[in-house]
């Protein structure tokens, strides 16, 4: 599912990583370069491909899973890229794990969390909806006495991670106990490929140096509001573009100036 991974890239592309790259399977490359310009594009097989690019190219941020698939693949590279933090060259700051690459974890939770724990490890951004959230957390997912909030926070804290518990009202949280409820969500943004835009806006902000729980707060009420503003007939390819008189509306009011 090439589309998806195209999403993330254009949105983090938007949201300001500068220099985004679509890592795609030989079988792929063609379709994804059909539909890339400005993204590049580079061949990846396997993990050492992947610890390659990272070597040479020493990216600050992977958005993993969205159309990726589910099996022992996705897991290799997601636990190659999180081991990428421990060297000393070629550091990866941040990681958002979505979609497929959540799902790939559903019998192995502890092995992901372990990943996530390890010192210098990359900051790891989940980003998971009620389903993918019950696959990683079953048993905090099925406990009635916790709230939704109580819930996010308890799986922050076993994964090491921070989590982004998508739904109409988006928890935020972390390891240390920081929570967020985002307000401003939007029916249009129940679309598909709406939750790959997220990813990659928050990779675009990780990338700039923004950390991990805030970099998460921003993108899914910039995400949200993107949406809100577009209204009805909203699909995912719009959000990249739709994002644009947002951000300069931010950047103008930050600069103290009058957006108009």
């Amino acid at each position: 599912a090439t589309g998806a991974a195209r999403l993330s890239a254009l949105a983090a592309a938007r949201s300001g990583a500068g220099a985004v790259t679509v890592l795609s399977p030989a079988n792929a490359v063609q379709v994804n370069a059909a539909h890339l310009t400005s993204i590049m594009l580079k061949k990846a097989d396997s993990i050492a491909d992947v610890q390659e690019f990272i070597d040479g190219r020493r990216p600050s941020a992977f958005v993993l899973g969205p159309g990726f698939g589910v099996g022992e693949k996705t897991r290799d590279f997601a636990l190659g890229v999180l081991a990428a933090g421990q060297r000393q060259d070629g550091r990866v700051d941040g990681v958002v794990l979505d979609a497929d690459g959540i799902t790939a974890f559903r019998d192995t939770p502890n092995v992901l969390f372990e990943a996530a724990h390890r010192l210098d490890a990359p900051a790891l951004v989940l980003t998971p909806h009620q389903g993918e959230f019950a696959r990683l957390f079953a048993d905090i997912a099925g406990d009635k006495n916790f709230s939704k909030l109580a819930k996010a926070r308890s799986a922050a804290k076993r994964a090491g991670a921070i989590v982004v518990y998508k739904g109409a009202d988006t928890v935020i949280a972390a390891p240390d106990g920081r929570a967020a409820i985002n307000g401003n969500g939007a029916p249009w943004l129940a679309t598909a490929g709406s939750g790959d835009v997220l990813s990659g806006v928050i990779a675009g902000f990780l990338a700039q140096g923004m950390p991990a729980f805030e970099a998460a707060c921003a993108a899914v009420w910039i995400h949200a509001e993107a949406g809100s503003r577009f209204g009805p007939g909203l699909i995912a390819e719009d959000l990249p573009l739709a994002l644009v008189p947002l951000l300069r509306e931010l950047a103008e009011n930050r600069n103290g100036m009058t957006a108009e």
